[in-house]
């Protein structure tokens, strides 16, 4: 009888191999969803999904970008589900509350009275601007902007080309920009006189 080489059983290779991502997946999975809630369900119907996948996930050579570009389509994909559901815009299934929490979670360097009042004020604007933007220009300045992605990483999880995730940025920026300077403009009769 033929001695059979060990191998271990299926839920312990997939465990070894995705066990080490999931923080990484978690922390992705928030800046998309803007809520720990969200993030959890996204995180899980990803493993749900790849737990059948097991020889797919060995044969890749680096996992953590494959698991995040998985991720972000499958977040893509429950957005438009729920477009299709529904008949709101993609831009408005985000809560606008939980898109703020990343906001919330920077420190100033200075707590002055002057500073604490503007980013009263910049704060809703930045809501409100990052509202307009489509998912896909969200989770692009999220993280870049905001995670510290470099756009080579970005390029991979979109799968776009580098020159495709630069354009994109300018154009967010752009976009965020002129609705800021639009929000800041005073009001036609509100008094106030340029000099």
């Amino acid at each position: 009888m033929a001695i059979l080489p060990f191998r271990p059983s299926a839920q312990k290779r997939f465990q070894r191999l995705v066990q080490p991502h999931l923080q990484a997946m978690h922390s992705f999975a928030w800046r998309l969803t803007g809520n720990s809630q969200d993030a959890e369900d996204l995180v899980q119907d990803v493993v749900v999904k790849l737990y059948p996948r097991l020889d797919e996930l060995e044969s890749v050579d680096q996992l953590r970008p494959w698991l995040n570009r998985v991720l972000y389509r499958q977040f893509i994909d429950g957005l438009r589900k729920k477009s299709r559901q529904a008949d709101q815009p993609v831009s408005d299934l985000m809560d606008a509350d939980s898109q703020s929490d990343w906001l919330d979670s920077l420190e100033a360097d200075d707590h002055s009275p002057e500073l604490a009042l503007g980013q009263a004020q910049l704060g809703p604007m930045l809501d409100k601007a990052l509202a307009r933007l489509s998912p896909d220009q969200r989770t692009l300045l999220l993280l870049h902007d905001v995670d510290g992605w470099r756009q080579e990483d970005v390029a991979e999880v979109l799968g776009v080309p580098v020159g495709t995730v630069k354009s994109r940025l300018h154009r967010c920026r752009a976009n965020l920009r002129k609705f800021l300077q639009e929000c800041m403009e005073p009001e036609p009769g509100s008094g106030r006189q340029e000099l």
